[in-house]
């Protein structure tokens, strides 16, 4: 298995996001990867994240619970395992207006990926915010 790895989110470090959600990076330049990467987002009821865009496409995969999913201004209402493919540049957010924890699953096409945060149009590497995932 030279080169590939084994991931284990519970032993993986992670970020507090702020608002009830927080992110294990799992697939990242760390292991090795070269072209893309991915991780798990957890959301306590109520929570979400701030509207967003990224400079590649991202897929993401709702793995625990119910979510809503804002597109390019369109609410959509995913189940445990209703999957997103978004275009680079698309604003779009994920919410948890339920009373029970949600997780979900995202891979970013890019190793090069970034966060552009609409609010503000400030824009950082995701690599960038894995460098601040505690244990």
């Amino acid at each position: 298995m030279t080169g590939a790895a084994i991931l284990r989110p519970r032993e993986m470090k992670t970020n507090d996001r702020g608002g009830g959600a927080r992110t294990t990076p799992l697939v990242t330049r760390a292991c090795g990867s070269t072209s893309m990467i991915n991780g798990i987002t957890a959301f306590d009821p109520g929570a979400a994240i701030g509207l967003h865009s990224h400079n590649c496409e991202e897929s993401v995969m709702v793995i625990e619970g119910r979510a809503i999913a804002e597109i390019d201004g369109v609410e959509h209402h995913l189940d445990t395992n209703d999957t997103t493919w978004i275009p680079a540049n698309v604003p779009h957010r994920f919410i948890n207006a339920s009373d029970k924890p949600m997780r979900i699953f995202w891979t970013y096409a890019s190793i090069d990926a970034t966060r552009t945060m609409i609010a503000t149009g400030e824009t950082r590497s995701i690599d960038a915010e894995h460098g601040k995932a505690k244990t």
